[in-house]
């Protein structure tokens, strides 16, 4: 709720069909684009488990490892706060420079995904 109006509740599906949900707000135009994108990013082989790729870019930190959480929600919501005594942390914590680099790809494009939903609920409010 905002201010006693109901507004549109966001719930991001795109394992399956990314291209759906920005359909139903009126958004057709790069639909392949960023569901070829959001797969190749969170689902090609790498350092990270695809699943941990997925947890992160739906921000559902119960799934993510504790000594991650701080830094995807910092890329999620603050990127230009992330220092290099961040990536410093994650390496001393285990974590190699191509792990990091898939987790902030992950919460990056997590947080793009979801900026975009929230202006295309926007817009399309607005039409009503």
């Amino acid at each position: 709720m905002d201010g006693g109006r109901q507004t549109a509740q966001l719930e991001i599906h795109v394992k399956h069909e990314l291209g759906s949900r920005l359909s139903e707000l009126g958004s057709h135009r790069y639909d392949e684009l960023i569901t070829r994108t959001t797969h190749a990013v969170l689902e090609s082989k790498g350092e990270t488990r695809p699943e941990l790729r997925w947890a992160i870019f739906h921000r559902r930190m119960a799934d993510v490892p504790a000594d991650l959480r701080v830094y995807v929600d910092k890329v999620s919501q603050h990127a230009y706060k992330v220092t290099d005594e961040d990536i410093d942390g994650l390496v001393r914590a285990g974590y190699s420079e191509d792990a990091i680099f898939e987790i902030t790809g992950a919460a990056a494009l997590g947080a793009a995904i979801t900026r975009l939903e929230r202006g295309l609920i926007a817009l399309h409010e607005s039409d009503r």
